[in-house]
């Protein structure tokens, strides 16, 4: 298994190769009690990338390297800016497979080959406190870089960097650039050593672009429309350009959720928290802006990748509903005094939940290895370059974007007033839950919107959060409603007091009912600050 190190670091610009290291007298820096001279290690580094540079320019570094204390690979995530996720693996001469698997959604098919060396004479010294504890690294580093592919000939520089020491303060390295500073450093304006590297040593010829990957027609199996056949009414402006159209607008809106399911892979894969409930909900924002916008994309491109979304979704999901389910069990027997808790309740609920846990993460990770889910990331980029834009996707956003909002609204609209008008009971709890899934869908919807309409797109955004938050407590309580009424069951036919489950059936049902009564209140508030 490969470590991860958070890297907190600092790039400046040196002298000329050779030159003297432009290093001032760092012990003055508050805090810094001594500067310790570690003395000069070699480092032989190979970096890897696609022919075309896909990591690079998702500013992500993968390299080999001998030399120093922490000789292996390395791969390097972005987190922030001068902030990223060293993930480490031993010494191998090809690529390991859980790095190669961290960049899958980048690379998807293509081969990872050397693309630069880079020779390093690295001069360094640690600044540390009067107790003796490490505060920073700062090296010195001379650099030769050698082009392997891509391009050609070498390049030589100098570099300062500053690297916090573990669990360190951020707000240290402020202290230290401002010494550097006053010597006459500045920041490098490379944000890598690779940066930089292949900024040098690139061919100066213009490539030529390659055509986007095509995926396959629709069908029942998991394949997806060729997005690239779509005729388009209107042609987008470039990604940079600020957004004019609607068609501008709500690509945008398309691009930034693609980015967030790329960019999560490699932290759902890392089993970071939170990451797989995010990359479902960038799957959900997608389709439902998809369904929203039907007059701005062509839905019979964009259906059957919704169809794929929605697959995409489920596996993300599987485990994740049963674990929120035995999460909201669990809180709940955690209200109750002792003396109503008869029986081997919480055993219960633990067995309850794990026999009804079918996924795994092996299953999560071959779903993202799998060609299906790789199809669904090259269809995306896809639409995103040569997006199936209609007619009124050249028109200005105001009225185009907000009548599709105020479809939405509408729709949210007459399911919670069937809501209200429906008696307590199943039909009106399957009402509320799908004015629920069309809350969520109005707000994805206005938070495409908000960039072109402002405050109103805003404060609906705001109005659908709290209405979806309400309906999703009501949803909640069905929910464990349904399980409750399993397990007493369940504990029945094992001879067991189902005492415990009545009661807590119960409180669910005062719960339903604090909703139900609050609805009437919150739809009126919402009503009167309207759609967009």
């Amino acid at each position: 298994m490969a470590d991860t190190k958070r890297e907190i670091e600092r790039k400046y610009e040196g002298p000329p190769a050779g030159g003297d290291a432009p290093l001032p007298d760092l012990t003055d820096v508050p805090g810094v009690s001594r500067v310790i001279d570690k003395g000069v290690a070699e480092l032989d580094a190979t970096y890897y990338d696609t022919a075309d540079q896909r990591l690079a320019t998702a500013s992500l570094t993968l390299r080999r390297r001998t030399g120093g204390d922490d000789a292996g690979w390395h791969l390097k995530l972005p987190v922030s800016e001068g902030v990223r996720d060293e993930i480490r693996a031993p010494l191998s001469d090809t690529v390991p497979e859980d790095l190669t698997a961290l960049v899958r959604s980048r690379i998807r098919e293509a081969e990872l080959v050397p693309v630069v060396r880079l020779l390093s004479a690295r001069d360094i010294r640690h600044l540390v406190d009067a107790s003796g504890t490490l505060l920073a690294e700062v090296s010195v580093d001379r650099v030769r870089a050698e082009r392997l592919s891509g391009g050609a000939g070498s390049a030589e520089w100098t570099e300062i960097e500053v690297e916090l020491a573990d669990d360190g303060d951020p707000a240290f390295l402020d202290k230290v650039e401002k010494k550097l500073r006053k010597a006459g450093l500045k920041r490098s304006a490379s944000a890598s050593k690779l940066a930089k590297a292949l900024d040098e040593t690139a061919s100066r010829k213009s490539a030529k672009p390659e055509k986007p990957e095509k995926a396959g027609k629709a069908g029942t199996t998991g394949k997806i429309a060729d997005a690239s056949k779509a005729t388009t009414a209107a042609k987008p402006e470039p990604p940079d350009s600020a957004p004019r159209t609607a068609g501008d607008h709500v690509l945008a809106y398309v691009r930034t959720q693609r980015d967030a399911i790329v960019e999560l892979d490699p932290a759902v894969r890392r089993d970071v928290p939170d990451s797989v409930h995010r990359m479902r909900v960038a799957t959900r924002r997608l389709r439902s802006t998809f369904r929203s916008y039907g007059k701005i994309l062509d839905r019979t491109v964009t259906d059957p990748i919704g169809v794929e979304l929605k697959w995409l979704a489920a596996e993300l999901g599987v485990d994740r509903d049963q674990e929120v389910l035995t999460e909201h069990l669990t809180a709940a027997l955690d209200e109750l005094p002792s003396d109503l808790v008869t029986g081997p309740v919480r055993a219960r609920v633990s067995t309850w939940s794990e026999a009804r846990r079918s996924g795994s993460r092996q299953r999560l990770i071959a779903v993202l290895d799998g060609k299906r889910y790789l199809d669904l990331l090259t269809t995306l980029d896809t639409l995103v370059a040569g997006p199936p834009l209609l007619e009124a996707a050249s028109k200005k956003p105001g009225k185009v974007i907000a009548k599709a909002v105020r479809k939405d609204f509408k729709k949210v609209a007459g399911l919670v007033g069937d809501a209200l008008e429906l008696p307590p009971g199943s039909e009106r709890d399957l009402t509320m839950h799908d004015a629920r899934k069309k809350a969520k869908r109005t707000r994805y919807a206005a938070e495409a919107a908000t960039p072109a309409l402002g405050r109103p797109a805003a404060d609906l955004v705001r109005s659908m959060k709290s209405l979806q938050t309400l309906l999703g407590d009501h949803q909640d309580s069905v929910m464990v409603r349904g399980a409750l009424r399993e397990l007493a069951t369940e504990a029945h036919e094992a001879d067991e007091n189902a005492f415990t489950y009545g009661v807590l059936y119960g409180r669910q049902e005062q719960r339903a009912a604090a909703v139900e009564a609050a609805l009437p209140g919150e739809w009126e508030t919402i009503e009167d600050k309207g759609a967009v």
